[in-house]
């Protein structure tokens, strides 16, 4: 009888990487035109990989022309993403996905026709661009309002996202042992009894051609994790999370948070947290962070501002929105500190691409200023609904086979003149909360409950104890108009969203939401288990 082998860790993570793996090969149909040349698509390619794409596109928008439509464009695109999970000094499950395809829009007397492939070959893209012909026609039967597009100035151009590190080439095994490291450190705590970790990348190799002249190559790249730890007491359980927000750079971000070093704090907070006491119901002073703030303005501010949903083009999915426009100009949505800026240009968030899937370039604008409303997410399809001239450059598709839609920008609240230390000092009886936990809101994103991640008292300007089971409601104007400071530019804080449902077939959009710690004066916490 041999001697058994008894793998060693590094053994072990191999092996789970094999044999845990799923890949999910979505539309990825090589070519069977003579004309196309491609490499296959069972991974991301360079430019020079896709060169083939612009003779595919100039075929789609020649047939858009021919079939008498005033515009269309086509979205060529190739995906990879990459995923693992661990749970309990384990390695759960790791998941690699490709997926290519196309999607084209034909444009015909004011109507929208969409059709999409993965077939990469001349028939199958001159049949999927005369499809769309049909669809554009068909709708402009049944048409009330013929859509009218906000002009957009001609763009060539390629977008590349910064990185040092190309995710995809650093191993599964370091990826693995990174987690698992990050696992031991949180079970080393007595009172731990479950751990998670994620790692999360993407890259999206995309090709934009408009009738209009425009021509967009781009190569996006995100990350992003995250791990938690839970803790039981007598008779309760409480996690905590620490998160490497989603951003768009390489891997370097993820080894620029060192979540190894950040383990054993959450694995003791968790017990902390497990063993606090939870306020009384009644008006607090809150404190919160940017990371929590990042969920609020989201709900509350960003999705109240996308114009089609304001427009009533949501109201049978997930709701409309109380910013309608006759407030626009002159509603009082917060207090003076309350600055809500719109950027798709800041290099790093996650709906900064350079251009939008209209076609559209990244801009700068304010959501919120001094607290008055002044402007909202649009699309060349619905800016002209307000007068705009010009698309705000927010329209965009989760996939190739996904028809554009608005989308939440990228919103922060500017920062103000306060460190973290002042807004709490300036607060006698409040609670202080860091992250994300549950929360609800209406469909008009009026009324609201929020909770959190993390909790400690203020008496008297002090931080003090830990709290658990914090949730606070309130009417959206009047919680921002509560607001009485903002941290300054040193406590701001970035944190990225991916999985932002909205629309039919639903689609999930990404987008940063920065702040600072802000104050706000008297608002009401829960009982959550009343």
């Amino acid at each position: 009888m041999g001697t058994s082998h008894i793998p060693n860790r590094r053994d072990f993570i191999i092996s789970a990487a094999g044999t845990t793996a799923a890949v999910c090969l979505g539309g990825c149909s090589l070519s069977s035109g003579e004309n196309f040349m491609t490499t296959g698509h069972h991974k991301s390619g360079t430019a020079e990989d896709h060169r083939h794409w612009s003779a595919m596109a100039s075929l789609a928008l020649e047939k858009i022309k021919r079939g008498g439509c005033g515009y269309g464009d086509i979205r060529l695109m190739e995906s990879r993403n990459q995923s693992l999970r661990a749970e309990d000094r384990r390695i759960s499950g790791i998941r690699e996905r490709f997926d290519s395809g196309y999607g084209i829009r034909a444009l015909y007397k004011g109507a929208w026709g969409f059709a999409a492939s993965s077939v990469f070959s001349q028939e199958e893209v001159e049949r999927t661009a005369a499809k769309a012909v049909e669809v554009a026609r068909a709708s402009h039967l049944l048409m009330k309002s013929p859509v009218k597009l906000a002009d957009e100035p001609i763009h060539v151009d390629k977008v590349v996202t910064h990185r040092r590190i190309d995710p995809f080439e650093v191993s599964l095994e370091d990826k693995a042992e990174l987690l698992l490291r990050v696992s031991d450190v949180l079970h080393k705590r007595k009172g731990i009894i479950r751990t998670d970790g994620f790692l999360w990348m993407q890259r999206d190799v995309k090709f934009f051609a408009s009738t209009e002249g425009t021509k967009l190559n781009f190569d996006l790249l995100a990350v992003g994790g995250s791990f938690g730890a839970t803790a039981k007491g007598e008779d309760d359980f409480q996690s905590r999370n620490y998160i490497v927000p989603f951003y768009r750079t390489g891997y370097e971000h993820i080894l620029q948070h060192d979540m190894v070093s950040h383990a054993d704090r959450i694995a003791e907070e968790a017990i902390e947290k497990v063993h606090a006491t939870q306020p009384a119901p009644g008006k607090y002073d809150l404190v919160l962070d940017p990371a929590h703030l990042a969920l609020t303005i989201h709900e509350s501010c960003g999705h109240p501002s996308e114009l089609d949903r304001a427009r009533g083009y949501e109201a049978n999915y997930a709701g409309t929105s109380f910013l309608t426009p006759e407030k626009l100009g002159h509603f009082q949505y917060g207090s003076r500190h309350v600055n809500l800026i719109a950027d798709n240009t800041r290099q790093g968030h996650m709906a900064t691409t350079g251009y939008d899937d209209d076609g559209v370039a990244g801009q700068r604008w304010p959501i919120v200023e001094r607290g008055i409303f002044r402007g909202y997410s649009t699309s060349r399809e619905v800016a002209s609904a307000i007068g705009d001239k010009r698309s705000r450059g927010s329209c965009r598709a989760d996939s190739w086979a996904s028809v554009p839609i608005v989308r939440i920008a990228n919103v922060g609240l500017e920062p103000g003149n306060e460190s973290l230390d002042s807004l709490i000092g300036e607060v006698k009886d409040g609670i202080y909360i860091e992250g994300r936990g549950s929360f609800s809101i209406d469909q008009k994103r009026y009324n609201f409950q929020f909770g959190g991640d993390a909790f400690w008292e203020i008496k008297n300007g002090k931080r003090g104890r830990m709290l658990k089971n914090v949730v606070y409601n309130g009417i959206t104007p009047e919680f921002w108009n509560s607001c009485d400071g903002v941290g300054n530019r040193d406590t701001w804080r970035e944190y990225g969203f991916i999985t932002c449902g909205k629309g039919q077939p639903g689609q999930s959009g990404w987008m940063t939401h920065a702040a600072s710690p802000a104050r706000f004066r008297q608002i009401n916490v829960i009982d959550p288990k009343a």
